[in-house]
């Protein structure tokens, strides 16, 4: 086909086609004013709504307030809703030590300060979603060449065996950490590891969960245990548990009396006694971060611009605010008709590097904190969680900056 041909022009194309991506290009699609483009490396079935049917052990996301704004923005969160799991108090507590804080969705002034739900529904809403919009999406699409041109970014791309040439006014990186795309266009990312590792499992529990989230800091990491919904009356809650890498794998290869044991020694008896384990997964944690997030047409955004600890959950979270202003940037400067001019890309860049650099250093700073021994560290870090406990504003500002209302620009209601 030739370049001029109308199918292959977009003012804006998506490389990745999970969460982040495709709730961007919904987001996009709202708007009504571009034709967006979505690349997807792994196979899509047609244009079907993929199934969901709840499992004991589906994975789950954790969504802050802000992103059920964001997502009732798109027009997707009564549905999301069905399947979601509210938590309406958070624990937060420092193994073997006098600190500890709880966070409530009342005092806060919201419903929830947060939701759990599983991957596969999420995913099959906003796929959904995309479908009804109408958006075009390409999947088991291979790039084999970027070039930025003067009035757009090329991309060569295979689909179904067949060659193709694309033109788009603004290219969005958003496959991943150690994002192949990213590193076509020279792009460095910079990686530190932890040298832990998280296991994600679902657990079910003698006891309801009553809706509460606990992030129980001990001297080998960070561990979380948040409420899912009841699966065939069974309580369960989904666990990412930190440890040393050489530990957790360990772990990983115990037997389910073994793991149990050593999770209810570390967690307590807050839950009553852990009855079953679910099918156990392994990730090596690191703090990666993009050297660059934008040019002349082109933002990156997502795990490809920023990967960080999983404590206090907020990755995810980070990246739609993100996606959101990334949005609310191209919107609100029509005298720009080209979208991949410079200047409101420097403008979502500048917006978005408060809340990008606190949550890094947040999340950084608090798996290290938690993890010192020192006797002065411990003293000093629950004397904090106490006064918090104590402090009702201080409580405030910190579920808010958890929610991603404290400074992201997310209505609290």
């Amino acid at each position: 086909m030739s370049q001029l041909d109308p199918d292959n022009q977009f003012d804006i194309t998506i490389v990745g086609g999970g969460m982040v991506g495709i709730s961007l290009a919904l987001l996009l699609a709202k708007q009504q004013r571009w034709k967006v483009m979505v690349l997807e490396s792994q196979a899509i079935k047609g244009a079907s709504i993929p199934d969901y049917s709840p499992s004991f052990d589906a994975r789950s996301t954790a969504l802050s307030w802000s992103s059920r704004c964001i997502f009732q923005k798109i027009g997707v969160w009564p549905k999301i809703e069905q399947h979601a799991q509210a938590i309406s108090s958070i624990h937060v507590s420092d193994r073997g030590h006098f600190g500890l804080t709880r966070l409530e969705a009342e005092e806060a002034g919201v419903d929830a300060l947060g939701y759990v739900v599983e991957n596969s529904w999420l995913g099959s809403v906003l796929m959904q979603q995309a479908v009804e919009e109408d958006i075009s999406l390409k999947g088991a699409a291979k790039i084999t060449s970027i070039h930025p041109k003067a009035q757009s970014m090329e991309l060569a791309i295979e689909v179904d065996g067949q060659q193709r040439l694309i033109n788009s006014k603004l290219l969005v990186v958003a496959d991943g950490t150690d994002s192949a795309c990213a590193k076509t266009l020279g792009i460095q990312q910079h990686s530190k590891a932890y040298g832990h590792s998280a296991i994600i499992a679902n657990i079910s529990l003698e006891q309801p969960h009553g809706e509460v989230a606990y992030e129980r800091f001990t001297d080998q990491g960070p561990m979380a245990l948040l409420p899912l919904p009841e699966f065939k009356n069974t309580h369960r809650c989904a666990l990412v548990w930190t440890q040393p890498s050489e530990q957790a794998e360990a772990l990983m290869v115990s037997d389910e009396s073994a793991f149990l044991s050593q999770l209810q020694a570390r967690f307590g008896h807050r839950l009553g006694q852990f009855k079953q384990l679910g099918e156990r997964a392994i990730y090596p944690l690191a703090l990666s971060t993009s050297e660059e997030q934008v040019r002349r047409r082109l933002v990156v955004v997502g795990n490809a611009a920023h990967s960080l600890h999983p404590v206090a959950g907020q990755g995810f979270n980070l990246s739609l605010r993100d996606i959101d202003c990334l949005v609310q940037c191209l919107k609100d400067q029509p005298q720009i008709t080209d979208v991949g001019e410079l200047e409101p890309l420097l403008s979502y860049q500048k917006q978005r590097d408060k809340d990008q650099r606190n949550t890094l250093m947040f999340t950084d700073n608090l798996s290290k904190l938690f993890g010192l021994s020192s006797s002065m560290v411990a003293l000093g870090r629950n004397s904090g969680l106490l006064m918090m406990d104590l402090v009702p504003t201080l409580r405030n500002q910190f579920a808010h900056f958890g929610m991603g209302t404290g400074q992201s620009g997310v209505d609290h209601g």
